[in-house]
């Protein structure tokens, strides 16, 4: 797959970052210019959990984004739907729980956990709006969503300069550093088309979450989603 929409082949993607798994972090770091970190930190602060609480991470990857979680004595479940992303985890970060899952069809019960979080991956399901109804399933009533996802710069200028940085500059960068070049020219082309940060959070409100909000890092390059689960008592 080298072109991104909104109509996704789910083994495709899995192949994709399955390919790419071992550089993954690195690259990641490369090409962000190490904001990847930073945005990282504040999803964690965002989310806010404390020891005895229950945390699914989706879109884990390799688990840079669930190591937080785990070292602040935190139970975090690692979930995505890349083995070899995942193996690469397990290997580094044996102490945390990997398991593979796809986010419009999680394998786990109802009202298990007390916040559920998904960084820089809802973009690549094949149904987001799935995804945040599974997502709000599996969370406990009161507990949180964090969504941390590639978004529109909010400085018309800026978004140009992005937008260009994108689709001309991210694709020579990723063949001297990365193991395929190909994957992320969708992931380029996958951030251009991903809706703005009003219709994100739209989503999210149609899905049943309440409270939705979000705000912007970097300009908008980045946007946090938050919501609630509705408590029913």
């Amino acid at each position: 797959m080298n072109r991104a929409s909104l109509e996704k082949r789910p083994e495709e993607v899995a192949a994709m970052f399955d390919d790419v798994a071992p550089k993954y972090d690195v690259v990641n770091d490369i090409l962000s210019m190490g904001q990847t970190r930073r945005w990282r930190r504040i999803v964690v602060d965002a989310v806010g959990a404390v020891p005895g609480q229950r945390v699914l991470d989706l879109a884990a990857g390799t688990g840079t984004s669930s190591e937080p979680f785990a070292d602040a004595g935190v139970a975090v479940v690692a979930c995505d739907f890349s083995v070899g992303m995942l193996k690469v985890g397990k290997r580094r970060r044996p102490d945390i729980d990997f398991i593979a899952g796809d986010a419009t069809n999680l394998p786990f019960a109802d009202n298990t956990f007390d916040a559920t979080t998904i960084s820089f991956g809802l973009r690549n399901v094949i149904d987001p709006k799935k995804a945040l109804q599974e997502m709000l399933r599996v969370t406990k009533p009161g507990g949180k969503l964090v969504v941390a996802e590639f978004s529109h710069p909010t400085n018309a200028v800026f978004r140009t300069v992005y937008t260009e940085y994108l689709m001309r500059a991210l694709p020579p960068i990723a063949k001297k550093v990365a193991s395929n070049p190909d994957a992320y020219v969708y992931l380029a082309e996958s951030i251009r088309v991903w809706p703005n940060q009003d219709e994100l959070s739209a989503w999210l409100t149609e899905s049943g979450w309440t409270q939705v909000a979000y705000r912007n890092l970097s300009g908008g390059i980045v946007a946090v989603h938050r919501g609630v689960k509705p408590d029913t008592n």
